[in-house]
């Protein structure tokens, strides 16, 4: 999952960032509403936490902003702001959860869990292609009662190509769903990845197909993988 984190305080941002990203999620952050618009703009997110006291545009004014283009990711609210009255307007601007500040990490992790099981897959917690079960928000996969081990560029790889079923996915589109802005991905990390996605898939009856100039697809196979 790709998440957007809109937030000015640097220790703040360092603690959820580092959560969002130990649990195997791409993570970019900016520290200013006009950015976060921008970044919204800009490229497709599973998810924004969105601190309402932003600089030079208001974390409300962004997401009243979303809302109006008809972007209905979800938004997790994350302000120092309380108060009764507070949390139904920002609820009725079209937040789908909020925190106060100060918060657990532990809070904050199961807060995201709940948004992205929510709104993946078009609401259902598990996307499956073949013999092959994912838990997006859980970063788990299995083939048939089989859980597989992948590390969390693994299940990103595979999740980015399970989402487009019978559809090409090129290099570029790999490598920006699986890097984080300050977190360049290297072909050859890519092709690592690939490669050894392969050898856990081998024997599943699903395959990571390579077009020849175009990029890769995800297909299931006649028979199992040898």
């Amino acid at each position: 999952m790709r998440i957007l984190v809109a937030e000015d305080d640097q220790a703040i941002a360092a603690g959820i960032c580092a959560a969002l990203r130990q649990g195997g999620h791409a993570v970019d952050r900016v520290e200013d509403g006009a950015r976060a618009q921008a970044a919204l703009n800009d490229t497709p997110y599973d998810l924004l936490v969105l601190d309402l006291g932003l600089p030079r545009l208001d974390g409300t004014e962004v997401l009243q902003q979303a809302r109006r283009r008809g972007n209905h990711l979800p938004v997790l609210v994350i302000t120092a702001r309380d108060g009764v009255r507070e949390r139904v307007r920002v609820l009725d601007l079209g937040a789908d959860d909020y925190l106060v500040k100060p918060f657990a990490l532990t809070e904050f992790e199961a807060r995201v869990r709940a948004l992205l099981r929510r709104y993946t897959a078009q609401g259902a917690p598990e996307l499956r292609f073949g013999r092959l079960r994912l838990d997006l928000p859980g970063h788990r996969a299995w083939v048939d009662d089989r859980a597989l081990t992948l590390t969390a560029r693994e299940f990103g790889l595979l999740e980015a190509l399970a989402t487009r079923p019978d559809r090409v996915t090129s290099r570029a589109q790999l490598i920006e769903a699986l890097c984080n802005w300050d977190q360049d991905l290297t072909d050859n990390g890519l092709d690592i990845a690939i490669y050894r996605l392969r050898r856990k898939l081998a024997g599943s009856g699903t395959q990571v197909r390579t077009i020849r100039g175009l990029g890769y697809l995800l297909e299931e196979t006649s028979e199992p993988d040898s």
